[in-house]
């Protein structure tokens, strides 16, 4: 876009969780504020004579041509403001909470655990960020107050860079009050650019949406994390396979799986199983209970470990038992063939749907013993009884 002159004002990049878009966003955002890129470091150096008196020539690629960058050179003053979050024309917006009742909170009151918490967490989500400023059950927006800090900030001249940029984090998060924002995005300042980051297209409002360029950011693949946890997380091959096979593109899964990767999900889910079918309600109020009383993001990790092994169960038996996925262990595939054997491809797509339904109240605070007590009784009508229709 930059090379070719047909750079946008307006561009919304769109990304599920754990696909770096932010990153990308902040990486797009340096690229376009670098001084090698913009030829400021070039046309310093040849204004000035040379050691030897003759002026610099421009830099240029082996075939003679002027060098053309694909990315940022990272050390230039401009690049090193820009990675530690502190470059002066590169304005962040993000959900944030009141700290105290009454306040109208805005982005920058929060900057300093920004710039701490995307440093830690690259690929963390809306619900890490909240907990890392403790939020608790809040529910995070962009506010009103800041859209109106944004017009006031938008409207100044850059201080260094060519551009003036604005990077938007989940503007889903942005209620009837974006509306404000709209004739800033259809006729901003010369030179400014709006960079959102979102998950969901459905949930950003339309107007806002029909002023953006879609950049669609594709979702991971399974060698790219497997190879991502090995060099960064130092993450032995095989684990690292598993892990990457179970994330579905989403990194940021894949470092929730490592983090729990010591426990042992097939002996949790073959005590539940047990208690549905054979041992009864004793055992399933017992497991229930020590099932809640684990955290928020192990029940989701959980509930992601049995659909995976679902999904692999109806591979094999689609696959007439011939499938065999390097990716996954042999106490999985045994698993997952004593589970064909429980169930038909009907009842496990029932029983995925659950755990999917399950998984979304989790993230939206339900209370996890009343939950998976509904869990189990559903599962049981849906193994005991054959039975699929799925109640609402």
């Amino acid at each position: 876009m930059i090379q070719q002159n047909r750079l946008s004002h307006a561009l919304l990049f769109l990304g599920k969780e754990g696909s770096g878009a932010l990153s990308l966003a902040r990486a797009f955002a340096q690229f376009t504020v670098c001084e090698k890129v913009n030829g400021k470091s070039t046309k310093t150096v040849t204004l000035e004579p040379s050691l030897f008196g003759d002026p610099e020539p421009p830099t240029t690629s082996s075939n003679g041509n002027p060098e053309t960058l694909s990315d940022s050179c990272g050390e230039c003053p401009a690049c090193k403001k820009a990675a530690q979050l502190v470059h002066p024309d590169i304005h962040f917006s993000y959900p944030v909470i009141p700290k105290k009742s009454g306040d109208k909170p805005v982005s920058t009151d929060y900057i300093k655990e920004w710039r701490e918490f995307i440093t830690k967490h690259p690929y963390g989500n809306l619900y890490d960020w909240l907990q890392f400023i403790d939020a608790e059950n809040k529910q995070g927006n962009i506010t009103a107050s800041e859209c109106e800090d944004i017009l006031r900030k938008m409207s100044l001249k850059s201080f260094e860079a060519g551009y003036k940029i604005l990077i938007m984090w989940m503007p889903e998060m942005l209620g009837k009050e974006g509306n404000k924002l709209l004739k800033l995005i259809e006729e901003p300042p010369p030179d400014t650019l709006f960079i959102m980051v979102a998950e969901n297209e459905s949930l950003i409002l339309q107007t806002i949406l029909s002023r953006t360029q879609l950049v669609k950011v594709p979702a991971l693949t399974p060698l790219q994390i497997e190879a991502a946890l090995e060099t960064r997380e130092f993450v032995p091959v095989k684990k690292a396979q598993q892990i990457a096979a179970i994330c579905n593109g989403n990194y940021h899964e894949a470092l929730q799986q490592l983090q729990h990767a010591e426990d042992d999900w097939e002996v949790l889910l073959r005590d539940w199983l047990n208690s549905i079918i054979k041992t009864g309600p004793a055992a399933q109020v017992k497991w229930i209970d020590d099932i809640s009383k684990t955290g928020r993001e192990k029940q989701k990790q959980f509930l992601k470990y049995f659909t995976h092994l679902l999904e692999h169960a109806i591979r094999l038996r689609v696959m007439n038992g011939a499938l065999n996925e390097e990716s996954e262990t042999q106490s999985t595939t045994d698993f997952a063939l004593r589970f064909n054997k429980l169930c038909d491809i009907a009842q496990q797509e029932a029983i995925i749907h659950e755990l999917d339904q399950a998984a979304y109240y989790i993230e939206r605070n339900a209370n996890a013993k009343i939950l998976f007590h509904a869990l189990t009784i559903r599962l049981y009508h849906i193994i005991s009884n054959k039975s699929v229709i799925l109640m609402q």
